[in-house]
């Protein structure tokens, strides 16, 4: 951490001196104004930017099932940054995280039953390197980024948001990218994103990352021969190439086309329509549709098909709808569905995102099964202007059986699962702080063979998180 203070504290210091430069002896008062009425200099590029901060609080308790292990951290985290005003239609930015372990349980442990650790409070911290909990930081943005009209391109270190790659920042730092991004907005009601990524800094990991080293880094599960994966550091690729395009018709009806090319290894595209009838002045009923198509590319990353991460012939579906009913008086209800078929498992490196199904449930995820049916119930509501909003979602997860690797890549069982989110978005001389309590309980539906192994940080198990977020 200290490295990172002395590293930024140079830079704040340096954009410092040029932001107070209105402490100027009086003889270039004259000037120093002159200056201030030219847009067209780099005084003007500099002092007309913006400081942000964000700090972060995060307590997280895994109960597991009885004789299991259990484990529980506090993190805090502090970061800041700096995005220029405009030159030439041209801005900078910059900004760093750090990450600090407040206590914890002794995450280095291993269960006794199962030779397992912790899944989700290691993740606080640095799942490459679990024993350093007290000097982790990130530089996170460095950019440059070019406005035209509406849309604008960003060279550099970003953070990005889209189906198969986004922040999922369920932890105390979001996935980040290092590439090229446009942001297309010139057509009415039309957004195109394009991108082109080649390196990945995952969450809870505090370095960056060539595309193929990127994926494995967390859990890798078993390959469909029902031998451990071994592709973690045995894939290359030159690059991650995306396109989207959303548009909004005038009859509240919404398109998404997405594509990725993980040049070496896959490519997957999602096709996503919703679409929202006003039934009265109170009362929205909105419906959705959503498949994803997925296939390798070359050898799936590997010639050899015990190192690669797709096997070459790989091919996956998915279908999805949503019906949901929102009234503004007494909530919102949406039933969900989703279908991954059994052509091939629905893979997507879980270091890149969360899944982009309606059905997603925030602690669990569908990435890596075939031959799977999901539903889930949500019903939220916001108390007025009162800042509180509370969602409560039931899922009902049937997977393959564990003894089906061909289908189920990291052996978990049919599940359910509860979630109960609570969230107050302080206003007034708070402002800015935000708070969130959520409890997750996933019991077992499948038969766990009677092997802890498939039982521990997976079903049977309550989450407990308390965040405390403070955006300045």
């Amino acid at each position: 951490m200290r490295k990172f203070i002395q590293t930024f504290g140079l830079i704040l210091c340096g954009l410092t001196q040029t932001l107070l430069a209105q402490n100027l002896p009086y003889q270039h008062y004259t000037e120093r104004n002159e200056n201030l009425a030219d847009t067209n200099n780099l005084q003007h590029f500099f002092r007309n930017g913006n400081f942000y901060g964000h700090a972060r609080s995060y307590f997280s308790l895994t109960n597991n099932a009885d004789q299991l292990s259990d484990y529980f951290a506090h993190a805090f985290g502090m970061g800041i940054g700096y995005e220029t005003g405009k030159f030439k239609n041209f801005q900078m930015g910059i900004s760093g995280f750090f990450v600090y372990k407040l206590y914890a349980s002794n995450l280095n442990n291993k269960d006794a039953l199962t030779g397992q650790g912790s899944r989700y409070e290691l993740g606080l911290f640095d799942m490459e390197n679990p024993g350093n909990q007290s000097d982790l930081n990130r530089l996170e943005d460095l950019y440059l980024k070019y406005n035209y009209k509406k849309s604008n391109i960003k060279f550099g270190k970003q953070h990005i948001r889209t189906p198969f790659i986004n922040p999922q920042d369920a932890r105390m730092r979001p996935t980040l990218v290092d590439g090229i991004v446009v942001s297309y907005n010139e057509i009415k009601n039309t957004k195109i994103d394009l991108g082109y990524l080649y390196k990945i800094s995952p969450r809870s990991t505090f370095r960056w990352f060539n595309i193929g080293e990127s994926i494995g880094l967390y859990a890798s599960g078993v390959n469909p021969y029902g031998n451990k994966s071994n592709y973690a550091g045995n894939l290359q690729s030159k690059g991650v190439f995306y396109a989207g395009f959303t548009h909004q018709f005038k009859n509240k009806h919404e398109l998404q086309i997405w594509n990725i090319l993980v040049e070496n290894i896959f490519n997957s595209s999602l096709i996503q329509y919703q679409h929202q009838f006003n039934l009265n002045k109170a009362t929205k009923l909105k419906t959705g549709f959503q498949a994803t198509r997925q296939q390798a590319n070359n050898f799936g990353g590997h010639e050899n098909q015990n190192n690669t991460y797709m096997l070459k012939e790989h091919k996956s579906y998915t279908l999805g709808g949503r019906l949901e009913i929102e009234n503004k008086n007494i909530g919102s209800f949406q039933v969900n569905y989703n279908r991954i078929t059994k052509h091939g498992r629905y893979l997507m490196p879980r270091e890149w995102g969360r899944d982009p199904f309606f059905t997603f449930m925030p602690r669990e995820r569908n990435e890596g099964y075939a031959d799977l049916h999901a539903i889930t119930a949500v019903y939220g509501k916001k108390f007025g202007k009162s800042g509180f909003k509370s969602d409560i979602s039931y899922g009902r997860f049937y997977l393959p059986a564990i003894s089906n690797t061909e289908m189920n890549k990291y052996a978990f069982p049919s599940y359910w699962q509860f979630n109960a989110d609570i969230r107050y978005q302080a206003h007034g001389f708070l402002k800015g702080i935000d708070f969130q309590l959520m409890y997750v309980y996933k019991g077992q539906m499948g038969s766990n063979y009677k092997n802890n192994s498939f039982v521990f940080n997976k079903v049977d198990m309550s989450l407990y998180n308390f965040v405390i977020n403070y955006h300045f």
